[in-house]
């Protein structure tokens, strides 16, 4: 078995923005959009670039005659989409625009729940909860994109069948998943959230002075973490206060 400490220093290392006690989430509506700005950002232009030169730059260039994917986009006159060619900084704003509304109602809130099922905020380690809370969102938004993805890029010249549309899916989920799981692990999240508490690190400093304030007076958290906090604690004394009753009854 792998003890809990290679396990921590494994994810330290890619992963260096948490001690021991913290864990790097916004805590307000603001924050959370612009933690999702900071994410979308990012992901699309990795995307873009994974996209066009890793999974089809080679057809480009065949298709286009040139040594270069950027001279193959522009002798055809952009990128296909919809049933047109459209230039590369519009086809990464729509990108953008339907990657940060999935974060906000979908990626965002859903990934929490999910890991907060799984993972206890107060006794795992900040690193794996944040992990999980990255692959969930993996999870949701890769065929989220890719649905969106496989209609934006059908070849509608050739007729529309849902058949095709459905095998098409498949397939990007397939070339999407594994470069969105390992470089959100371990490369763009860990980005963002450094960025994250760079930004915010006056604010990050005055809540964990006031949730430490909270936890000495034992005052009602005003966040999710602070109320998942609180929850797992009352539930451990509730189990205290059984066990003892059960002894007593016992004896």
């Amino acid at each position: 078995m792998i003890h809990k400490d290679l396990v921590r220093r494994y994810l330290c290392f890619f992963m260096p923005m948490c001690t021991e006690e913290e864990i790097i989430m916004p805590r307000n509506q603001f924050q959370r959009m612009v933690f999702a700005f900071l994410t979308v950002v990012v992901t699309v232009h990795a995307y873009l670039f994974y996209s066009l030169y890793v999974v089809n730059g080679e057809a480009l260039m065949q298709a286009a005659g040139t040594d270069s994917v950027l001279r193959a986009i522009h002798s055809q006159g952009g990128i296909y989409m919809v049933g047109r060619y459209v230039p590369i900084w519009a086809v990464a704003l729509i990108e953008f625009i339907l990657a940060y509304f999935l974060e906000m109602v979908m990626g965002s809130p859903c990934s929490f729940r999910l890991a907060s099922k799984i993972f206890d905020p107060r006794k795992n380690h900040p690193m794996m909860f944040e992990s999980a809370i990255i692959c969930a969102t993996v999870g949701l938004m890769c065929p989220a994109m890719s649905f969106f993805a496989a209609i934006l890029y059908y070849p509608y010249y050739t007729g529309f069948h849902v058949l095709t549309l459905l095998a098409n899916w498949l397939k990007l989920i397939c070339f999407n998943f594994p470069f969105a799981f390992f470089s959100q692990l371990f490369f763009i999240q860990p980005f963002v959230r450094t960025a994250f508490k760079f930004l915010f690190r006056r604010d990050l400093a005055k809540r964990m002075e006031l949730e430490q304030k909270m936890a000495e007076e034992n005052v009602k958290p005003r966040d999710e973490i602070g109320a998942i906090d609180a929850l797992m604690k009352r539930v451990d004394e509730i189990k205290a206060e059984l066990e003892k009753e059960k002894r007593s009854a016992a004896s």
